[in-house]
């Protein structure tokens, strides 16, 4: 008999409602960016990740559409177990990651000491897929 494989992004999401950041009265995230990390940038406020950037969590819905007209907000998993798209330097099982490019995360940076405000890698890496994606728990 063969081992059953899991789908552990169905076990208890955590997930919060925030604010989206704006540039010049637009918003930041737009509907492409669901499914991707995300990171906060303001107070109670959410913007796509940076290359370095402190993972926040998965973007999973927007109120409105890019179509509509209205002050958007997006609901973020923060907690649970979510995959997320990879890129160099790709993490290996039991990393921590930061932000990738281009809505990605990658394995965090060693840090001889962490800065004021602590370490900012997040997550634990459960599953690696390649060079394409990770499962990573939010923790």
């Amino acid at each position: 008999m063969s081992v059953r494989n899991q789908n552990l992004e169905a076990i208890s999401p955590v997930l919060a409602t925030f604010q989206i950041s704006q540039t010049g009265g637009v918003d930041d995230l737009k509907d492409a960016n669901i499914g991707e990390p995300v990171m906060l940038t303001g107070n109670n406020e959410v913007g796509p990740i940076t290359n370095g950037g402190q993972l926040l969590g998965k973007l999973i819905n927007m109120t409105l559409t890019d179509n509509d007209d209205g002050r958007r907000l997006a609901t973020v998993q923060i907690g649970g177990v979510c995959r997320l798209a990879v890129s160099a330097t790709v993490p290996s099982v039991g990393n921590r990651v930061v932000g990738g490019t281009a809505g990605t995360v990658k394995q965090a940076p060693s840090v001889a000491s962490d800065p004021a405000g602590g370490n900012i890698a997040r997550g634990t890496v459960l599953d690696v897929n390649g060079t394409t994606d990770c499962t990573i728990l939010l923790n």
